[in-house]
């Protein structure tokens, strides 16, 4: 079967999470993101979501096993200084995150509260 054939869409990355309140907190209200839909098999039990910013789709899971903290994404940004610039404007208490120029473009790396970190590049300067 050729890479055509296979009809693959693009990766969705589960993130773990260990506190709703703190997800919707920093994947919502600090990074922008919407969330899609959220799913619990009860009230007291964990919290399985989707959220979105742009093309950019992500889940959270509080579900033991589904995925371990400490994962790190890169997510292509088209207009990083915005992006950065909006961040900043939020006075967010855990993150101000800056812009590094490396030797293969820039990027801005945020770490989420649970150990996971987002590493927003700009695609036009990426090799």
């Amino acid at each position: 079967m050729s890479d055509q054939q296979a009809g693959l869409g693009p990766a969705i990355p589960v993130l773990r999470i260990f506190d709703a309140a703190k997800a919707r907190e920093f994947y919502l209200d600090f990074l922008g993101f919407a969330l899609i839909w959220e799913h619990r098999f009860s009230d007291d039990l964990p919290l399985y979501a989707e959220i979105a910013l742009g093309d950019c789709c992500l889940h959270l899971s509080e579900h033991h096993g589904d995925a371990c903290p400490g994962s790190r994404l890169r997510i292509a940004c088209e207009d990083l200084d915005a992006y950065q610039r909006s961040l900043l404007d939020k006075h967010y208490g855990y993150a101000r995150p800056g812009i590094d120029e490396q030797p293969w473009g820039r990027e801005m790396t945020v770490a989420d509260p649970f150990g996971n970190r987002l590493t927003f590049f700009d695609p036009s300067e990426d090799d």
